[in-house]
């Protein structure tokens, strides 16, 4: 006859047919399936994303007298919050802080949702769809990131070997014989090629002109 009577745990419980009414609820926690949203991002960038929001019931008085249908009631919530805070973000802040974004979002439902007898425990972002048009350009920038690792991993490795090069020069100009001696293995490696016929000229510790005949 529109007033609360009373809450009852588990056990046996008497009531007046046709003039009392029982609302059960679940105090074990519970799950909804956020759909999909439109979020435009801070950096004008479209996607689409999904959350699941995991909450329970820890006054039931208040989840039957201060809200009508307290599960619809927070799934709408949570599709609000969840456009707004994301709509704050960058795309970049997007993909690569979604464990702070839950912790905001389930900081927020868990406020708006206090007045119902609802505690949040948990907002996980699930998925995030991009458009194609931006996967190509996100495939391309990362190209591009690996491109430019490699040369500079190549420019550095020149740079080492130059140095090297150098110190070796200095070296040989200091003992004209470990010189010789190296040109005397270079030729070595080359006269393994059996179409090859090196001629060395030149005398031991001065320069020696070579002439190579095929």
């Amino acid at each position: 006859m529109g007033r609360l009577f009373g809450i009852k745990g588990p056990g046996l419980v008497f009531i007046v047919p046709i003039i009392d009414r029982v609302i059960k609820l679940d105090l074990r926690t519970r799950i909804i399936d956020v759909p999909k949203q439109r979020v435009i991002t801070k950096d004008n960038v479209t996607v689409d994303v999904d959350a699941v929001v995991y909450f329970r019931i820890t006054d039931s008085k208040k989840a039957v007298v201060e809200v009508q249908r307290y599960e619809v009631a927070t799934g709408l919530l949570a599709q609000t919050t969840l456009r707004d805070i994301l709509g704050q973000q960058s795309l970049d802040e997007l993909l690569s802080k979604r464990e702070k974004l839950n912790k905001s979002l389930q900081t927020l439902l868990d406020q708006g949702t206090d007045p119902w007898g609802i505690k949040v425990t948990a907002v996980t972002i699930r998925d995030v769809a991009l458009p194609e048009e931006m996967l190509r350009a996100i495939a391309k920038q990362a190209e591009a990131e690996r491109e430019k690792r490699s040369r500079i991993i190549i420019a550095e490795g020149e740079f080492q070997a130059s140095k090297k090069m150098t110190d070796a020069a200095k070296l040989y100009e200091k003992t004209p014989m470990a010189m010789r001696l190296r040109e005397l293995q270079t030729l070595a490696e080359i006269a393994r090629e059996k179409n090859l016929i090196i001629v060395p000229g030149g005398d031991i510790g001065k320069p020696v002109n070579k002439k190579i005949i095929e």
